[in-house]
């Protein structure tokens, strides 16, 4: 009998008494030190609410709401039509959609590789050199862009590049009118001319984070180089482009990024022509939006640009993963 009624007390004495159900470290806390430690944990996520909220409302409903807008037949003023996944598919065979996806393949030459081989290059020389003269003055020159806006250097280069600009007037008086031409206007040069424009933008801030991570390499190492012999390429090349590498992958980010969705650029020096020489994918949005009046369209080609850059920006930030054997 005695036997029966301990069993039955066992499971009310523990129920009676947590503690014994919890860890000895937590046991011996008291609910005010375990109030504190709860505070203590839920702290960084108060401070991080409000950009949260500010980043939901202004970036994560928008690209919400372009969704929801991609599967509509809309004029961007009347009762709009569900149409599923027709303005996807119009768009992926539309000979002018993939044609503005591959001319921001070809900028991302000019926007992205060019100017991070050419800022590699400078740095690797400022590196060897750090007292080269007028090294001040070329990265204030490189930079200026990236103070300036897009629209006051697009129409400055738009201007130089003009039948009557700078850069023709310069071949004539060199003896070379034969090279003169419409830089701008010819179905040939005119989204090369484009892509240099975003050359001379982005060239600036490659060189910006490549100083600054040159400045954190050890100057120890350049010294031990160069007891060994080491020449400017072998040294480049061993210490210099390894010590770059997570700034390499923050310009390729950066600048790809910049290649895709360039729009101010094309708007300013071309509009898109001659023909559709350079239009780009957020200059058809544009278009399609506003001139066209077809913004279920232009939605879902802006959600096939957003999808590709995620991608893109994806496999670039795994190159700074370090390799596993």
């Amino acid at each position: 009998m005695i036997h029966r009624n301990s069993q039955a007390a066992a499971p009310a004495a523990i129920s009676a008494r947590p503690s014994l159900l919890l860890s000895p470290a937590r046991a011996r806390q008291s609910p005010a030190t375990r109030r504190r430690a709860r505070r203590a944990t839920l702290s960084p996520f108060l401070y991080l609410l409000p950009a949260a909220l500010l980043y939901g409302a202004f970036l994560l409903a928008p690209l919400a709401h372009t969704v929801w807008i991609s599967f509509y037949s809309w004029d961007g003023l009347s009762v709009g039509h569900w149409v599923g996944l027709q303005n996807y598919s119009d768009a992926l065979q539309s000979p002018d959609v993939r044609g503005a996806f591959l001319h921001s393949v070809v900028l991302i030459l000019f926007f992205s590789i060019l100017p991070i081989v050419l800022s590699l290059a400078l740095a690797g020389v400022m590196t060897r050199s750090p007292r080269l003269k007028f090294a001040g003055t070329v990265r204030t020159v490189l930079f200026l862009p990236q103070v300036i806006a897009t629209v006051v250097v697009a129409t400055l280069w738009a201007e130089l590049l003009s039948p009557q600009g700078g850069i023709n007037q310069l071949l004539e008086d060199a003896g070379l009118a034969s090279l003169t031409r419409p830089w701008l206007g010819s179905f040939v040069t005119a989204l090369p001319a484009v892509g240099l424009i975003g050359t001379w933008i982005e060239a600036g801030l490659c060189l910006l984070l490549f100083m600054a991570g040159a400045g954190q390499i050890p100057r120890e190492l350049y010294e031990a180089a160069r007891v060994d012999g080491a020449g400017a390429w072998r040294e480049f090349v061993a210490i210099t482009l390894p010590g770059l590498r997570g700034q390499v992958v923050v310009a390729l980010t950066l600048t790809v990024t910049a290649a895709l969705r360039t729009f101010d650029i094309v708007y300013i020096a071309t509009s898109g022509g001659p023909g559709t020489a350079t239009q780009t994918p957020a200059f058809l949005i544009y278009d399609r939006a506003f001139i066209t009046d077809s913004v279920g369209s232009a939605c879902a080609i802006g959600v096939l640009l957003t999808i590709l850059i995620f991608g893109l920006a994806f496999l670039i930030t795994r190159l700074d993963r370090p390799a596993q054997l």
